[in-house]
């Protein structure tokens, strides 16, 4: 569900690759084909249909309980970027390199929309944590060693979860799971109980549509803090921690039309963590340079490319200095926007991917200490993998295979041979495809 403007409503379903669109002004509904994002009209509005998860499952049987706290809000003005230009690299087909070819699949719940690799047991073996839209489930799936997973173990939250991260929020060692409710406009916070084992969730309330999640300390106090991207009325939300797990009422500050995807990363090196949002409804993405005591700047916004997705932050170019790479999915690539420094940014370089981009990670996975960019390509159901060429610039993608309409891609080292793995989670096939390194 997303809104960009004043006039319209986005709203998305993801039932056999589509999106739809209703329009207030016109009072008419588009439906999009994801592939190709090819319009056609329809005089009747769709509806969510659950399914159900292929997978023989543990399933927990606690209930949530429910925090109901106020929300204060900020009200502050956007600056805008004068640097518009954008530069575009011709690539050709890559060659694949045989890189991460021995792929094994592992069921999910319904759609599952969001994958986190964590250690989750402390047996120092990553695990996968997958947040599933259509069954209102996350499913954890321990790591059985050599890179193999055990079935999946489920356990309740909120309704249509789109986002999931995995960090101790409660100081007692052991790796929590919070996650984006969309449908309800909450974030969900499940504390381990031990024994990878989850407590039900506590909920706290959000903005409207919360699509995307991030759980860093943003105040200094050695305590993560929530930080969350609010489709639905244009906003982020930060939640501080009080302490034992718990979290303040959200403040919100104003951001771009449709944010979809957040970051939380220092980029102008102040020791303060600073919000990056990927922002669909006008082609920005969002930076929210750190106030200090937990407040932020009202946003300054640097033009991307068309529907962006996601947002992942990484030093591609050596000079100390954090850089932001975007998925842009409707004009099949990723951009990549080279830190100017005081935390300012150049115009984008495009990179061409697959088609629709919807998922992007930048880790070096060949160990030539340079981060290279890996994207999950959701309708031509591959994930991507761009290596640096070094000075902040990317060779072709090289493409693999996985599941049906990957939705999110995570970079990890599953199986302890010192070479990252991609673990992506593909929406329409109810699975997370692994890829180990060769």
């Amino acid at each position: 569900l997303y809104r960009s403007n004043s006039s319209t409503i986005y709203v998305e379903f993801y039932l056999n690759s589509t999106f739809v669109f209703l329009n207030q002004s016109s009072m008419s509904i588009s439906i999009l084909n994801i592939q190709g994002y090819q319009s056609s009209t329809s005089s009747s509005t769709p509806t969510i249909t659950p399914s159900t998860s292929p997978s023989t499952t543990s399933s927990s049987s606690s209930t949530s309980t429910s925090s109901s706290t106020s929300t204060t809000t900020t009200t502050t003005t956007t600056r805008t970027s004068s640097t518009t230009a954008s530069i575009t690299t011709p690539m050709t087909t890559g060659v694949a390199s045989n890189s991460f070819l021995n792929q094994s699949t592992y069921s999910t719940g319904a759609s599952p929309f969001s994958v986190a690799v964590v250690d989750m047991n402390s047996d120092n073996q990553p695990d996968i944590i997958v947040a599933n839209a259509d069954d209102n489930t996350v499913s954890v799936l321990l790591n059985a060693g050599s890179g193999t997973f055990n079935v999946q173990t489920t356990y309740p939250v909120g309704s249509y979860p789109v986002s999931v991260t995995v960090v101790d929020v409660n100081s007692d060692n052991k790796s929590d799971i919070v996650v984006a409710n969309a449908a309800d406009g909450t974030v969900g916070v499940l504390l381990n109980a031990g024994s990878s084992t989850f407590n039900a969730q506590t909920t706290y309330p959000v903005g409207s549509i919360p699509q995307a999640v991030a759980v860093v300390d943003v105040d200094n106090d050695n305590k993560p803090d929530i930080i969350v991207a609010n489709t639905g009325n244009n906003t982020v939300s930060v939640l501080l921690n009080t302490g034992s797990g718990t979290f303040n009422a959200q403040t919100t500050y104003a951001v771009g039309g449709g944010p979809q995807a957040v970051a939380v990363v220092d980029m102008n090196s102040d020791n303060k963590l600073d919000i990056i949002v990927a922002n669909t409804g006008n082609n920005t993405v969002s930076v929210l340079l750190n106030a200090g005591s937990g407040t932020f700047n009202a946003q300054i916004t640097y033009p991307v490319g068309s529907y962006p997705l996601s947002v992942a932050i990484a030093d591609v170019n050596s000079d100390n200095k954090p850089d932001i790479v975007v998925a842009n999915a409707g004009n099949n690539t990723v951009g990549v926007l080279l830190n100017a420094g005081s935390g300012t940014f150049n115009a984008q370089t495009t990179y061409p991917v697959g088609t629709n981009p919807y998922s992007v990670a930048v880790v070096d996975v060949n160990s030539d200490n340079k981060p290279d960019i890996v994207v999950a390509n959701v309708a031509d159901s591959t994930v991507g993998v761009l290596l640096n060429a070094g000075n902040g610039t990317f060779n072709v993608q090289t493409t693999y295979s996985v599941g049906t309409n990957p939705s999110s891609v995570a970079v990890v080292d599953v199986n302890s041979d010192n070479k990252p793995d991609i673990i992506a989670a593909n929406y329409s096939s109810n699975n997370v495809s692994v890829l180990l390194h060769c």
